[in-house]
């Protein structure tokens, strides 16, 4: 069936008017309030996770842009806008945004690759050794008030208590370093506890960059590492950011700074 040429015309005026309104969601006070802000919203709520999307969150998320829209027309009105310390704080963010896209960017084009991972996860592997250590130390600035200390301990002294004067943070916990690798101590520490047997004493000050340290060995057991498919991510997170910190000092030492 034919429309008529009056019909016709209102039909088609429908079908391109159409689109226009379909771009916003809302208008407050005259200022329209764009569809496009509601999918960016929305997709940035379903990539953390948070909801799947659904018409109730869009719902959700057109209330909270025309709850927004309402407060910064306020907010306008009352001059905020054109405050010192708001114009900063909206530069600050600018740069944040720029400078994260192009981060994100930068980790797209360069990926961290699984050979990477895994020659990480190997390195880790290396330092972390075949067996841990409880130790318990006490630290002091002196060869003689090490020497003094030991003495004491031959004579029945507590380590825990004598411990007490140790330079460093364990003093509080008596003396206690918890669960270490040799690989993440100094050497001639770790040389001289992994000499120790289960509840021995160093018999001679140990001399290291922080002072001379009396070493207690409480116990030692098979190192327990993770598989590389539980710590991937974090391996992976770790390798990433020091990729993008190499960048950094990339773009700082082609700078020219005065």
């Amino acid at each position: 069936m034919m429309l008529k040429p009056a019909r016709l015309l209102l039909a088609l005026i429908a079908v391109v008017a159409a689109p226009v309104f379909a771009q916003n969601v809302a208008t407050v006070n005259g200022k329209a309030i764009p569809a496009a802000r509601v999918d960016q919203m929305v997709k940035q709520v379903v990539a953390q996770g948070q909801q799947p999307d659904s018409p109730q969150l869009r719902e959700m998320v057109k209330k909270e842009l025309i709850g927004r829209e309402v407060l910064l027309q306020e907010a306008d009105k009352q001059g905020f806008g054109n405050k010192a310390e708001v114009k900063a704080a909206l530069e600050n963010a600018r740069q944040s945004i720029i400078i994260n896209a192009m981060l994100a960017d930068y980790v797209k084009k360069n990926p961290v690759k699984d050979a990477e991972i895994q020659a990480e996860y190997d390195k880790y592997k290396a330092a972390a050794g075949d067996k841990e250590y409880h130790s318990r130390h006490i630290l002091v600035a002196t060869e003689q008030e090490a020497k003094d200390i030991i003495a004491k301990l031959k004579a029945g002294g507590k380590f825990e208590e004598l411990a007490k004067v140790s330079k460093d943070g364990s003093a509080n916990n008596g003396g206690d370093l918890g669960w270490m690798a040799p690989g993440k101590l100094v050497k001639p520490f770790a040389d001289a506890m992994v000499a120790l047997k289960n509840g021995e004493i160093t018999q001679t000050p140990v001399k290291t960059e922080f002072g001379y340290h009396v070493i207690k060995l409480e116990e030692s057991r098979a190192t327990k590492l993770p598989a590389l498919d539980e710590v991937k991510g974090q391996v992976a997170e770790a390798l990433q950011q020091r990729k993008i910190a190499a960048y950094r000092e990339e773009l700082l030492k082609k700078a020219k700074i005065q």
